[in-house]
């Protein structure tokens, strides 16, 4: 390999490293704030957990999906979904940080990379639905981990991602468990 191309992914490398200091609205068990490289982590092992149900779909692809989905936020930060806005152009501000954070990479990577990130924004592929409803499944879930007490919105939880989650039998499937869950803690 090429010493120039090698020198290109590790700067977009270096820079994507901010997202395991980006902390996002969730802690884990031990009180300590969740980064969002943890939440893709998470998603990615849930995901493997449900591999043999997931027969229909580009097990790699999905993935792909999900590693990519919030790199946008090593350089803005990520918004809560309770605190969101439709007149923050979240979507619009990610994309651009994601294509800023993409800039030293080779040509043929940064067209695949921000693809992707378009791919999953549109929800245009069975890949890129599963990767939303997944991703809502394991923000939820971890709020059900959160170490802390009163920080989590559980009534904000019962309808978040409803849409992403009502888009596959298995994602429902999920979500009714999840939603099980958060009821109880609820009452």
């Amino acid at each position: 390999m090429e010493y120039e191309r090698i020198k290109s992914i590790l700067a977009f490398m270096k820079n994507a490293e901010q997202l395991k200091n980006t902390i996002r609205s969730a802690h884990t068990s031990a009180k300590r704030p969740e980064s969002v490289a943890e939440h893709t982590w998470s998603i990615c092992l849930l995901i493997l957990c449900f591999e043999e149900q997931l027969k229909d779909v580009d097990l790699l692809r999905l993935l792909k999906l999900i590693i990519i989905h919030d790199l946008g936020e090593a350089v803005s930060g990520d918004i809560p979904a309770p605190q969101q806005r439709s007149d923050q152009n979240k979507w619009e501000q990610e994309r651009a940080d994601f294509v800023s954070l993409c800039a030293p990479l080779p040509a043929n990577l940064k067209v695949e990379f921000v693809g992707l990130w378009d791919e999953y924004h549109e929800a245009r592929t069975q890949e890129a639905i599963m990767a939303k409803g997944f991703d809502k499944i394991e923000t939820m879930h971890q709020h059900l981990c959160d170490g802390t007490s009163g920080n989590i919105d559980f009534e904000f939880n019962l309808s978040y991602g409803s849409e992403q989650t009502d888009a596959h039998a298995l994602l429902k499937s999920i979500r009714s468990v999840v939603d099980e869950e958060t009821e109880k803690r609820l009452n």
